[in-house]
């Protein structure tokens, strides 16, 4: 395994600075962020917030498809929805909950085992393990005929 990586760039102060993120892929290059894509409605750019959730749902969905994998089911599809929430608390920025949900279809799976597959990738996800100082991991998981 080799180190996976990605690079800031930041010029000016605090809440007029501006940020450009790049990845090691090239998927993200140069792209933007700022004080006004992470603490208010600007489109225009991204956020750690954002990114964070992306890897999550990323990390958990390949999670939950190898499971599903071992334990003799092949996913049909399978869709997450990560959501991040910062919040201030004592003076600070903390991220307090990410909340997952999972929508999939597993042929020939049942609810149970699709609940207890689903949770036992939450808890194994690489991500997940790193995220373990967030108060609150939620998981909503629903499977479709």
């Amino acid at each position: 395994m080799s180190d996976k990586t990605a690079a800031v760039h930041w010029e000016g102060a605090g809440k007029k600075g501006v940020g450009k993120i790049s990845t090691q892929t090239a998927a993200l290059k140069s792209y933007p962020y700022g004080y006004g894509s992470r603490f208010e409605d600007d489109r225009r750019g991204t956020n750690p917030e954002e990114l964070l959730a992306a890897a999550h749902a990323a990390c958990f969905t390949m999670a939950f498809s190898f499971a599903c994998d071992a334990a003799g089911f092949a996913t049909s599809s399978v869709d997450t929805q990560a959501a991040v929430r910062l919040v201030m608390k004592d003076g600070g920025f903390l991220i307090d909950r990410i909340a997952l949900r999972l929508e999939a279809i597993v042929p020939g799976m049942d609810e149970p085992t699709f609940q207890k597959i689903a949770a036992g990738a939450k808890q194994q996800c690489p991500l997940s393990k790193a995220l373990a100082a967030v108060p609150e991991i939620t998981l909503t998981a629903v499977l479709h005929p």
